[in-house]
Protein backbone atom coordinates (compact mmCIF):
# COMPACT_ATOMS: atom_id res chain seq x y z
CA UNK A 1 0.00 0.00 0.00
CA UNK A 2 1.42 3.39 -0.94
CA UNK A 3 2.06 5.99 1.75
CA UNK A 4 -0.32 8.96 1.60
CA UNK A 5 1.24 12.19 0.38
CA UNK A 6 1.73 14.55 3.32
CA UNK A 7 0.52 17.59 1.38
CA UNK A 8 -2.65 15.85 0.22
CA UNK A 9 -3.36 14.56 3.72
CA UNK A 10 -2.95 18.06 5.14
CA UNK A 11 -5.23 19.44 2.41
CA UNK A 12 -7.88 16.82 3.20
CA UNK A 13 -7.74 17.32 6.97
CA UNK A 14 -7.96 21.10 6.79
CA UNK A 15 -10.65 20.98 4.14
CA UNK A 16 -12.73 18.81 6.45
CA UNK A 17 -12.06 21.21 9.31
CA UNK A 18 -13.37 24.15 7.28
CA UNK A 19 -16.52 22.25 6.38
CA UNK A 20 -17.11 21.39 10.04
CA UNK A 21 -16.86 25.04 10.98
CA UNK A 22 -19.32 26.09 8.26
CA UNK A 23 -21.77 23.39 9.33
CA UNK A 24 -21.42 24.29 13.01
CA UNK A 25 -20.41 20.70 13.77
CA UNK A 26 -17.81 20.77 16.54
CA UNK A 27 -14.33 22.25 16.82
CA UNK A 28 -11.77 21.46 14.10
CA UNK A 29 -8.78 20.43 16.23
CA UNK A 30 -6.36 19.35 13.50
CA UNK A 31 -3.40 19.86 15.80
CA UNK A 32 -4.90 17.71 18.52
CA UNK A 33 -6.03 14.12 18.80
CA UNK A 34 -8.74 12.35 16.87
CA UNK A 35 -11.46 13.69 19.14
CA UNK A 36 -12.76 17.21 18.51
CA UNK A 37 -12.34 19.29 21.65
CA UNK A 38 -12.43 23.00 22.38
CA UNK A 39 -9.76 22.62 25.09
CA UNK A 40 -7.01 20.96 23.09
CA UNK A 41 -3.61 21.88 24.56
CA UNK A 42 -2.13 23.39 21.40
CA UNK A 43 -4.89 25.42 19.79
CA UNK A 44 -6.80 26.69 22.83
CA UNK A 45 -6.57 30.03 24.65
CA UNK A 46 -4.41 31.79 22.07
CA UNK A 47 -6.41 35.01 21.63
CA UNK A 48 -7.68 37.47 24.18
CA UNK A 49 -11.21 38.87 24.41
CA UNK A 50 -10.33 42.03 22.48
CA UNK A 51 -8.94 40.03 19.56
CA UNK A 52 -11.92 37.68 19.61
CA UNK A 53 -14.17 40.72 19.24
CA UNK A 54 -12.28 41.89 16.14
CA UNK A 55 -13.06 38.87 13.96
CA UNK A 56 -16.16 36.88 12.95
CA UNK A 57 -17.04 33.90 15.14
CA UNK A 58 -16.33 31.46 12.28
CA UNK A 59 -12.78 32.79 11.94
CA UNK A 60 -12.17 32.12 15.62
CA UNK A 61 -13.66 28.63 15.40
CA UNK A 62 -11.44 27.83 12.40
CA UNK A 63 -8.28 28.78 14.26
CA UNK A 64 -5.94 25.77 14.13
CA UNK A 65 -2.72 27.46 15.13
CA UNK A 66 -0.31 27.03 18.02
CA UNK A 67 0.35 30.68 18.81
CA UNK A 68 -0.66 34.28 18.23
CA UNK A 69 1.79 35.76 15.71
CA UNK A 70 -0.15 39.00 15.23
CA UNK A 71 0.32 39.80 18.92
CA UNK A 72 4.07 39.21 18.76
CA UNK A 73 5.03 40.47 15.30
CA UNK A 74 4.81 44.18 16.27
CA UNK A 75 2.91 45.11 13.12
CA UNK A 76 2.90 48.79 12.18
CA UNK A 77 0.38 50.93 10.26
CA UNK A 78 1.03 50.88 6.53
CA UNK A 79 2.88 47.56 6.45
CA UNK A 80 2.14 44.73 4.02
CA UNK A 81 1.73 41.38 5.77
CA UNK A 82 1.54 37.85 4.37
CA UNK A 83 0.15 34.94 6.40
CA UNK A 84 1.43 31.56 5.18
CA UNK A 85 -1.31 28.91 5.53
CA UNK A 86 -3.99 31.40 6.49
CA UNK A 87 -6.85 28.93 6.97
CA UNK A 88 -10.11 30.63 7.96
CA UNK A 89 -8.36 34.00 8.01
CA UNK A 90 -8.19 34.88 11.70
CA UNK A 91 -4.57 36.11 11.69
CA UNK A 92 -5.07 37.94 8.38
CA UNK A 93 -8.07 39.83 9.74
CA UNK A 94 -6.27 40.66 12.99
CA UNK A 95 -3.25 41.82 10.98
CA UNK A 96 -5.47 44.03 8.81
CA UNK A 97 -6.63 45.82 11.95
CA UNK A 98 -3.01 46.35 13.02
CA UNK A 99 -1.70 47.72 9.71
CA UNK A 100 -4.75 49.89 9.13
CA UNK A 101 -6.24 51.20 5.88
CA UNK A 102 -2.84 52.26 4.52
CA UNK A 103 -1.52 48.69 4.92
CA UNK A 104 -2.51 45.34 3.47
CA UNK A 105 -2.88 41.83 4.85
CA UNK A 106 -2.67 38.83 2.54
CA UNK A 107 -3.48 35.22 3.35
CA UNK A 108 -2.13 32.27 1.36
CA UNK A 109 -3.76 28.83 1.54
CA UNK A 110 -3.95 25.73 -0.66
CA UNK A 111 -7.29 24.46 0.63
CA UNK A 112 -10.37 25.55 -1.34
CA UNK A 113 -12.71 25.03 1.61
CA UNK A 114 -10.57 27.20 3.90
CA UNK A 115 -10.28 29.91 1.25
CA UNK A 116 -14.06 29.98 0.85
CA UNK A 117 -14.45 30.27 4.62
CA UNK A 118 -11.83 33.03 4.74
CA UNK A 119 -13.57 35.02 2.00
CA UNK A 120 -16.85 34.77 3.90
CA UNK A 121 -15.13 35.94 7.09
CA UNK A 122 -13.63 38.85 5.16
CA UNK A 123 -17.10 39.80 3.91
CA UNK A 124 -18.56 39.67 7.40
CA UNK A 125 -15.66 41.69 8.85
CA UNK A 126 -16.14 44.52 6.35
CA UNK A 127 -12.37 44.97 6.06
CA UNK A 128 -11.17 46.23 2.68
CA UNK A 129 -7.39 45.88 3.16
CA UNK A 130 -7.49 42.06 3.02
CA UNK A 131 -6.74 39.66 0.18
CA UNK A 132 -6.66 35.87 0.03
CA UNK A 133 -4.47 33.94 -2.42
CA UNK A 134 -4.71 30.33 -3.53
CA UNK A 135 -1.36 28.57 -3.58
CA UNK A 136 1.25 26.62 -1.68
CA UNK A 137 3.70 28.02 0.83
CA UNK A 138 6.51 26.33 -1.10
CA UNK A 139 5.64 28.48 -4.15
CA UNK A 140 4.33 31.85 -2.98
CA UNK A 141 2.39 33.62 -5.79
CA UNK A 142 3.89 37.06 -5.11
CA UNK A 143 6.85 38.90 -6.68
CA UNK A 144 10.24 39.43 -5.05
CA UNK A 145 10.48 42.04 -2.28
CA UNK A 146 6.70 42.35 -1.99
CA UNK A 147 5.92 42.28 1.75
CA UNK A 148 7.19 43.79 4.98
CA UNK A 149 6.27 40.96 7.34
CA UNK A 150 5.63 37.23 7.00
CA UNK A 151 3.57 35.55 9.69
CA UNK A 152 2.34 31.97 9.99
CA UNK A 153 0.58 29.99 12.67
CA UNK A 154 1.59 26.34 13.10
CA UNK A 155 1.79 25.67 9.34
CA UNK A 156 5.45 25.58 8.30
CA UNK A 157 5.95 22.44 10.42
CA UNK A 158 3.39 20.70 8.18
CA UNK A 159 5.45 21.22 5.01
CA UNK A 160 7.56 18.41 3.64
CA UNK A 161 9.99 20.93 2.11
CA UNK A 162 10.76 23.51 4.78
CA UNK A 163 13.93 24.70 3.03
CA UNK A 164 11.80 25.70 0.06
CA UNK A 165 9.26 27.48 2.30
CA UNK A 166 11.96 29.54 4.00
CA UNK A 167 13.65 30.32 0.68
CA UNK A 168 10.34 31.59 -0.70
CA UNK A 169 9.66 33.59 2.44
CA UNK A 170 13.06 35.25 2.08
CA UNK A 171 12.41 35.99 -1.59
CA UNK A 172 9.11 37.82 -1.12
CA UNK A 173 10.23 39.83 1.91
CA UNK A 174 11.54 43.32 1.31
CA UNK A 175 15.11 44.03 2.51
CA UNK A 176 14.82 44.61 6.23
CA UNK A 177 11.56 42.64 6.24
CA UNK A 178 10.62 40.47 9.20
CA UNK A 179 9.89 36.75 9.47
CA UNK A 180 7.66 36.37 12.55
CA UNK A 181 5.92 33.02 12.83
CA UNK A 182 4.43 30.78 15.48
CA UNK A 183 5.36 27.12 15.07
CA UNK A 184 5.84 23.86 16.92
CA UNK A 185 9.53 23.30 17.66
CA UNK A 186 11.24 20.22 19.09
CA UNK A 187 13.74 20.24 21.92
CA UNK A 188 16.04 17.27 21.49
CA UNK A 189 15.27 14.26 19.30
CA UNK A 190 12.09 12.31 18.55
CA UNK A 191 11.86 8.56 18.07
CA UNK A 192 11.64 6.99 14.64
CA UNK A 193 8.10 5.84 15.51
CA UNK A 194 6.91 9.41 15.80
CA UNK A 195 8.86 10.64 12.78
CA UNK A 196 7.33 8.06 10.47
CA UNK A 197 3.72 8.73 11.47
CA UNK A 198 2.01 10.98 8.92
CA UNK A 199 -1.04 11.28 11.16
CA UNK A 200 1.16 12.77 13.87
CA UNK A 201 2.73 14.99 11.20
CA UNK A 202 -0.67 16.45 10.42
CA UNK A 203 -1.13 16.69 14.19
CA UNK A 204 1.75 19.17 14.41
CA UNK A 205 4.28 16.86 16.08
CA UNK A 206 6.34 14.70 13.73
CA UNK A 207 6.90 17.41 11.13
CA UNK A 208 8.33 19.89 13.62
CA UNK A 209 11.96 20.96 13.37
CA UNK A 210 14.32 20.99 16.31
CA UNK A 211 15.36 24.42 17.48
CA UNK A 212 18.88 24.06 16.04
CA UNK A 213 17.52 22.74 12.71
CA UNK A 214 15.21 25.75 12.45
CA UNK A 215 18.14 28.13 13.00
CA UNK A 216 20.29 26.28 10.46
CA UNK A 217 17.58 26.41 7.79
CA UNK A 218 16.89 30.11 8.38
CA UNK A 219 20.60 30.89 8.07
CA UNK A 220 20.78 28.79 4.90
CA UNK A 221 17.87 30.78 3.42
CA UNK A 222 19.74 34.03 4.10
CA UNK A 223 18.10 35.32 7.29
CA UNK A 224 19.84 37.04 10.18
CA UNK A 225 18.92 38.16 13.73
CA UNK A 226 17.30 34.79 14.40
CA UNK A 227 15.56 34.14 17.70
CA UNK A 228 13.32 31.33 18.97
CA UNK A 229 11.17 32.19 21.97
CA UNK A 230 9.15 29.49 23.73
CA UNK A 231 5.52 30.51 24.24
CA UNK A 232 4.22 27.14 25.53
CA UNK A 233 5.97 24.01 26.79
CA UNK A 234 3.92 20.82 26.58
CA UNK A 235 4.03 18.23 29.34
CA UNK A 236 3.10 14.56 29.49
CA UNK A 237 -0.59 15.28 30.13
CA UNK A 238 -0.79 17.51 27.06
CA UNK A 239 0.94 14.82 25.01
CA UNK A 240 -1.48 12.18 26.28
CA UNK A 241 -4.43 14.40 25.27
CA UNK A 242 -3.46 14.97 21.66
CA UNK A 243 -2.20 11.40 21.10
CA UNK A 244 -5.49 9.90 22.32
CA UNK A 245 -7.36 8.00 19.63
CA UNK A 246 -4.47 7.72 17.18
CA UNK A 247 -3.95 3.98 17.47
CA UNK A 248 -0.52 4.28 19.09
CA UNK A 249 0.90 3.34 22.49
CA UNK A 250 -0.19 6.56 24.15
CA UNK A 251 1.64 6.16 27.44
CA UNK A 252 5.02 5.34 25.89
CA UNK A 253 4.80 8.17 23.35
CA UNK A 254 3.50 10.65 25.93
CA UNK A 255 6.55 9.98 28.10
CA UNK A 256 8.79 10.32 25.04
CA UNK A 257 7.27 13.71 24.18
CA UNK A 258 7.14 15.12 27.71
CA UNK A 259 8.75 18.57 27.64
CA UNK A 260 10.38 17.92 24.28
CA UNK A 261 8.21 20.11 22.10
CA UNK A 262 7.07 23.66 22.43
CA UNK A 263 5.04 26.28 20.72
CA UNK A 264 7.53 28.99 19.81
CA UNK A 265 7.70 32.40 18.22
CA UNK A 266 10.39 32.32 15.55
CA UNK A 267 11.86 35.67 14.51
CA UNK A 268 14.34 36.51 11.75
CA UNK A 269 15.16 39.43 9.45
CA UNK A 270 16.07 39.73 5.78
CA UNK A 271 19.31 41.72 5.60
CA UNK A 272 19.47 45.13 3.97
CA UNK A 273 22.14 45.08 1.21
Amino acid sequence: MSTPNVKELVREKYGQAALRVKSGDGNPCCCAGASERSDDPITSNLYDAVQEGEVPEAAMKASLGCGNPTALAELKPGEIVLDLGSGGGIDVLLSAHRVGPTGKAYGLDMTDEMLALAEENKRISGLTNVGFLRGEIENIPLPDNAVDVIISNCVINLSGNKDRVLKEAFRVLKPGGRFAVSDVVVRGKLTAEIKKSIELWVGCVAGALSDYEYVEKLVKAGFEKIDIEATRVYDVDDARDFLSGRGVNVEDLARELNGKFISAFVRATKPVP
